[in-house]
């Protein structure tokens, strides 16, 4: 079976957050995607498997499988359209444990369809606060993760997170975020939890930050970009209850499994 390594949310090799995706000729074990996952080592690997007008997608990190992830499905979709398992005018359609998300290529932007994931205001756990060594301005949580506002970008930039301490948090993951300069907003994304200390860039984070800063700046579109070492940009469109995530990708490798 074919699997490879993209680069989502960049347009440059070596950057943005790579995923692999595994496009599957049969149906598999859990068992067995949860151990290429762990062969693949990257923060998702997403397994694609034809299923009428659209694809079975699961995602899985090193150490559990997800119900939602932005970049690898971002990757999935490229693959599709690259490899021609799609026309690049065919919308491409995902059945996964988050309903029915779907994407489509517009020019040289893959546009993902997700459900938004609103936060509301939340009081954080000490060990959360300690572990990030900031000061909130605003603290809330989505159905996955916390999302923390803080008074610059270049804080969130210098975060330097004590990983023992988050991992005791309950929670997916934390979005630390704030307004940009360059951008309308900048984030970061910690989830030692599920064996990803820091994400290079989530589009499912987007799916509360769009919401949360429609609220704060009064508007629904934005150009977003993900601090990380490695850094992406993303579009961010509010629709209502969906937000649609834009990004680019690159495939830096392709092979085959053999087990």
């Amino acid at each position: 079976m074919k699997i490879y390594q993209v680069d989502a949310f960049t347009e440059k090799p070596f950057q943005g957050n790579p995923a692999a995706v595994c496009v599957l000729d049969r149906q598999v074990e859990d068992a067995w995607m949860q151990n290429v996952a762990m062969e693949m080592n990257l923060s998702e690997t997403a397994f694609l498997l034809s299923d009428g007008e659209g694809y079975n997608l699961r995602w899985f990190t090193p150490t559990s499988e997800v119900d939602l992830c932005g970049h690898a499905t971002l990757a999935s979709a490229h693959i599709l359209w690259e490899r021609g398992y799609l026309k690049k005018e065919q919308e491409a359609k995902f059945y996964t444990k988050s309903g029915l998300l779907s994407a489509k290529l517009n020019e040289d932007w893959i546009q993902l369809d997700f459900p938004a994931t609103p936060e509301k205001e939340a009081e954080a756990p000490t060990e959360l606060i300690s572990a990030l060594d900031v000061d909130p301005i605003y603290v809330g949580r989505n159905v996955f993760d916390y999302i923390i506002e803080v008074e610059s970008e270049e804080i969130v930039k210098n975060i330097k997170p004590d990983f023992i301490k988050l991992m005791k948090v309950p929670m997916r993951g934390v979005i630390v975020t704030a307004k940009s300069k360059e951008y309308d907003f900048v984030s970061r994304f910690f989830a030692p939890g599920v064996g990803i200390p820091e994400d290079p860039v989530t589009g499912s984070a987007h799916c509360c930050l769009g919401p949360y800063w429609m609220k704060k700046l009064k508007k629904q579109s934005f150009t977003a970009y993900q601090a990380s070492e490695r850094g992406g940009i993303l579009k961010v469109d509010v629709a209502g209850e969906r937000v649609l995530i834009s990004g680019k990708a690159v495939t830096v490798m392709e092979g085959k499994l053999l087990y």
